[in-house]
């Protein structure tokens, strides 16, 4: 990692206020102030929503956002979150749910295999799961529950934090991330993966109007997080794409490759934004998520000059309503 990154990162680091009063709490606190954020959220009407998003993006950046006339990429997915949030985006972000639509437009083939679909968690029989697994909230982001060894596992708190998400409404978690409500909220389990690294590798591929213009390499998913931007020939980008993370020096070409740009492309298409996301293992490719608002418009480009030409690439498309209210 150069000087130019590191010093980026941490300017970037420095000027979020939500992050450095979550850092200064305890976790319990961490967990009451994100309950306090999502009953409040809850509880707004529609129309609330859009000076709520502008007061959360100016408390999490530090400056304003311009919804009237949005320039940087981050500014555009805020946009995209109030104005084009439909159902089709809802189903495809459910981890269930898009799972008919990839078999259908791309293969079954590229599925991971399932462990089991519930509608709550006193219906998982734990006893039956193998003895690594993962579990998942199919109606939000980062509600996973990795287990390698099921033998160590705290059954009932693992039901309790299950059930904690299941009550929760993605979209009203913070940022406004509303293509989340029309979300089925289950739970999923499957198989946990290793690839030739000891972990998973994920790659992210990042596609405007169905184009592919630049791609995410991350090791250390669930440990120590380090990641690496690509053009899509996976040469090195010369920039860096993220939000409070530490940059790796190389993050290896997956083999499938070509195979994998291409499918995003085929998935990606027919909307504005859409990250996909693939793991390799065995040589084989795996979809992972597709993803309508990625780091919920939250990350920065290093240098900053690198946002006002990938911005300028992403063209919006007419303003939608949200549940029948414009907002």
């Amino acid at each position: 990692m150069n000087a130019t990154r590191t010093s980026a990162a941490r300017s970037h680091r420095a000027v979020s206020v939500k992050e450095a009063t979550l850092t200064v709490l305890p976790r319990w606190g961490q967990t009451a102030l994100r309950g306090a954020v999502h009953r409040w959220n809850s509880h707004l009407e529609p129309e609330r929503y859009r000076a709520e998003l502008q007061r959360w993006y100016r408390l999490t950046k530090g400056y304003d956002c311009d919804l009237e006339s949005p320039r940087t990429m981050g500014e555009k997915i805020q946009w995209l979150k109030l104005y084009d949030s439909t159902p089709l985006k809802g189903r495809l972000a459910d981890k269930y749910l898009v799972r008919d639509w990839v078999a259908r437009r791309i293969g079954s083939e590229y599925l991971v295999d399932l462990l089991g679909v519930w509608d709550s968690p006193d219906l998982i029989d734990f006893r039956s799961l193998p003895d690594s697994f993962v579990l998942q909230a199919t109606h939000g982001s980062g509600w996973n529950v990795i287990v390698t060894d099921r033998s160590t596992l705290d059954v009932e708190r693992t039901r309790r934090r299950l059930a904690t998400w299941l009550r929760r409404r993605a979209s009203m978690a913070g940022g406004f991330q509303l293509h989340y409500d029309f979300c089925e909220p289950r739970i999923i389990g499957h198989p946990y993966m290793v690839d030739d690294s000891g972990g998973l590798r994920d790659y992210k591929f990042f596609t405007f109007d169905g184009q592919v213009q630049f791609a995410l390499g991350i090791e250390g998913r669930f440990v120590r997080k380090t990641l690496g931007t690509y053009l899509p020939d996976w040469s090195r980008a010369p920039f860096d794409y993220g939000y409070n993370v530490e940059w790796a020096e190389s993050i290896p070409r997956p083999t499938q490759l070509a195979t994998m740009v291409a499918l995003a492309e085929e998935l990606g298409r027919g909307f504005p934004l859409a990250r996909v996301d693939f793991y390799e293992v065995d040589g084989r490719v795996y979809f992972g998520e597709i993803t309508f608002t990625d780091n919920n418009g939250l990350a920065d480009f290093f240098p900053p000059s690198f946002d006002h030409e990938f911005s300028q690439r992403l063209s919006l498309p007419e303003r939608k309503t949200f549940k029948g209210v414009l907002l």
